[in-house]
């Protein structure tokens, strides 16, 4: 699979530690911002009964299960590796964010059936300047966080937080479509217009959902880093001369942490110890780019080394520094 190139010079990702404080609070800050907006639109609806407002407060219903199983997700993530997980826990983010999708689904289907039967039997809307007014604020301080969370993926490649923003970009077009479905409710004094926007959001959140869905899987079924990021490590490990070639490049990213293993070709008149000093050198140089990698290096006998690697045996062809790490 083809990926998407990254700048020229990206931002070196961050330590485990620098992860965890910027994770930590933004996940935070979306837990309190959901909560806030849910007991909001609960107040407005219990008075309006817009269906528009109910499909955005279901959705900040959701949000709060969301924000609160992303919280706890990036914290277990970020937890060391033990005996039984011996690379560590970093996949929870990817769990919370299957969790994300499927109860962003859930609310698409909540929210449509409610649509679908408040066009069928229309009924009229109370309070509907309240309803708009609460629908703005959410729009706004909802696209603050989307803003902050911004800044924290171009630190950290957090794919549970990478979650949580999808699900806020789709809080957003819902709350567009339900103030348009409101305000065109009031103008007209046709309920219905507010029942064709629930439906809108309820489509919006169905696209969301898949989206989320596609990240998740991307690391539950360890999708390789970008070709940019694999060619940075091709070209840190070959930057000693001593190293004349790298193959069998395999990288795969969990939460905060990046695994990659590889094979050198070194001389094969050099010592062990030789080697060895090589090896620490080349993996010192990918931890000053990647800080959490977990880096796993075998050397091979430049002209001598056999192919192996059992059932994922690759060519063993070496990856020049100015070459596709492919």
């Amino acid at each position: 699979m083809t990926k998407t190139s990254a700048p020229a010079t990206p931002r070196p990702r961050l330590s485990a530690e620098d992860t965890a404080k910027l994770t930590h609070r933004i996940t935070f800050l979306s837990v309190l911002l959901a909560a806030v907006l849910f007991l909001v639109k609960l107040g407005v609806w219990l008075v309006s009964g817009s269906v528009s407002l109910l499909a955005s407060l279901a959705d900040s219903g959701l949000d709060v299960a969301a924000a609160l199983g992303t919280f706890f997700a990036v914290r277990y993530a970020q937890s060391p590796p033990d005996s039984d997980h011996r690379y560590g826990h970093g996949k929870a983010e990817a769990f919370a964010s299957l969790m994300q999708a499927g109860l962003v689904f859930a609310s698409a289907a909540l929210v449509g059936r409610e649509a679908v039967t408040h066009f069928i039997h229309p009924e009229p809307i109370a309070a509907e300047g309240a309803a708009i007014a609460v629908m703005a604020v959410s729009t706004l301080a909802v696209a603050a966080l989307v803003y902050a969370q911004n800044q924290v993926l171009a630190m950290t490649q957090s794919v549970a937080v990478h979650g949580d923003r999808a699900h806020y970009i789709a809080d957003i077009g819902c709350n567009i479509a339900a103030l348009i479905g409101l305000g065109l409710a009031l103008m007209f004094h046709e309920p219905r217009f507010d029942a064709a926007a629930g439906l809108v959001v309820a489509l919006w959140l169905v696209w969301g959902a898949i989206h989320v869905l596609q990240e998740a899987s991307k690391h539950l079924m360890d999708e390789e880093l970008s070709d940019h990021e694999r060619q940075e490590i091709v070209d840190l490990v070959s930057a000693d001369a001593q190293v004349k070639g790298v193959h069998q490049l395999r990288t795969r990213a969990a939460g905060p942490y990046v695994h990659m293993q590889m094979h050198l070709d070194l001389d094969p008149t050099l010592t062990l110890d030789e080697a060895h000093r090589i090896m620490v050198g080349a993996e010192n140089r990918v931890l000053a780019r990647f800080p959490a990698a977990d880096i796993l290096i075998h050397p091979d006998p430049r002209g001598r080394a056999e192919a192996h690697g059992g059932p994922f045996v690759e060519d063993t062809q070496s990856l020049p520094a100015s070459a596709s790490a492919h």
